[in-house]
């Protein structure tokens, strides 16, 4: 048992929640032949609340999903990925209502039951024979297995590196409960909420309103505090089912191991949201931004995603430049309330600045600090009572290159 109260389950993921089965193939939509369709399914019907892009122009398959959302239950989702579904128009409506009919059918839920997402380019019609094909293959590689999962994880990247996933095991009412997630995300990301697709399984017995309540919460700090690029995708979603088989009595916010959920639940957020930023397009090093001292949380929060979303700061972590300035005048731009002559700035243990004024520091030392796989950027305001930590990764050449010909 950690600290928080809840264990992480190494080598855990989406289907270890009791209930849940998932699985993924190559359809067609990829020119390699990586898996590009995937899907969970749960044994039963699922609690369930979700979370969309604030973008205003919404892919297709998010106006499918809120339409299934209706009654707060689900039983699958299916995805693609290759192609995002988004400003497609009628058809691309009429292409995620038949993703959402196909799945019921072949899956053996209800129509109404079924989520729908898609990520890739945009812009594009979907390669209906290839992704309807897909899905009627998918009830052959759908299982409880470890390897069902990492079907369904390889089937939703696009320019990631890797998978994400996260798992943990949590007591309520002495009953093991476990929370699990699968991420995907690289690019256009600046989640509010959010820039990538995420999906959580979890066992635990939870009402609707409180699991839509908690998903929330959990993503103000997680994923909306991520940015790689600061652009928002038209498709991203974040869902979470939770099965009920564990049993337990309902949770919600008075139950007596409330606090231990929430904290586990949040984690999962946590853990998927930061791989996202350690994935980013091109990127050498995960990035970590730390507010305190500010007037209120929010206020950390809009300062701490300033500077992580800042060019020049991230340009600077990527040539190992302790170049503090980049940081306090991301800090002065933020348009929040900072007193100009309190603020301490440290990279890791390394003070840069104090009170507003520099401090002397070891070039070498910080430049070995800036060359690691981490960087902790780490600014007191000494205004408040409000702290925000944000998450991101460093602006290489790589980055361009990649998004130079993400369509060709």
């Amino acid at each position: 048992m950690g600290k928080l109260g809840f264990t992480v389950v190494h080598g855990g993921n989406i289907v270890t929640p009791r209930g849940f089965t998932a699985g993924g193939l190559h359809c067609g939509l990829k020119n390699t032949n990586r898996n590009d369709i995937g899907a969970i399914r749960c044994e039963v019907e699922a609690t369930a609340a979700a979370v969309y892009t604030t973008n205003v122009f919404q892919a297709a398959p998010l106006k499918v999903t809120r339409e299934s959302l209706t009654n707060g239950r689900l039983q699958a989702i299916v995805v693609n990925s290759g192609n995002a579904n988004a400003c497609t128009g009628q058809q691309g409506e009429q292409d995620a209502y038949a993703m959402r009919s196909a799945a019921a059918r072949e899956l053996g839920v209800a129509e109404s039951n079924v989520a729908v997402a898609s990520t890739g380019v945009i812009g594009e019609h979907l390669k209906m024979d290839c992704v309807l094909g897909g899905i009627s293959s998918l009830p052959e590689r759908m299982s409880e297995a470890n390897d069902g999962a990492e079907q369904f994880s390889q089937a939703i990247l696009t320019t990631d590196l890797v998978k994400k996933e996260a798992c943990v095991s949590v007591e309520v009412d002495g009953v093991t409960v476990h929370i699990a997630g699968a991420a995907k995300g690289s690019g256009m990301i600046h989640p509010n909420m959010a820039t990538m697709l995420a999906f959580i399984t979890c066992d635990a017995v939870i009402g609707q309103t409180a699991l839509h309540q908690l998903l929330k919460e959990a993503t103000d700090t997680s994923f909306n505090m991520i940015t790689v690029d600061g652009d928002t995708s038209t498709n991203d979603m974040l869902i979470a089912m939770a099965s009920g088989l564990a049993g337990n009595s309902e949770l919600n916010a008075e139950h007596p191991d409330w606090g231990a959920f929430a904290e586990a639940f949040t984690y999962i957020c946590r853990e998927l949201a930061k791989a996202i930023a350690r994935d980013g397009e091109g990127a050498t090093k995960l990035v970590e931004v730390s507010v305190s001292g500010a007037v209120s949380d929010a206020s950390a929060q809009a300062i701490a995603k300033t500077v992580i979303g800042s060019s020049l700061v991230k340009s600077a972590v990527f040539g190992a430049d302790a170049n503090w300035g980049r940081i306090i005048a991301a800090v002065g731009r933020a348009g929040e309330p900072v007193n100009p002559d309190t603020v301490d700035i440290r990279l890791g243990d390394i003070v840069v600045l104090s009170q507003s004024s520099p401090v002397a520091f070891d070039e070498a030392e910080a430049l070995s600090y800036l060359r690691g796989d981490m960087v902790q950027i780490i600014v007191d305001l000494h205004h408040g009572n409000g702290m925000a930590t944000a998450w991101g990764c460093d602006l290489t050449y790589d980055y361009v290159r990649i998004n130079a010909a993400y369509r060709t």
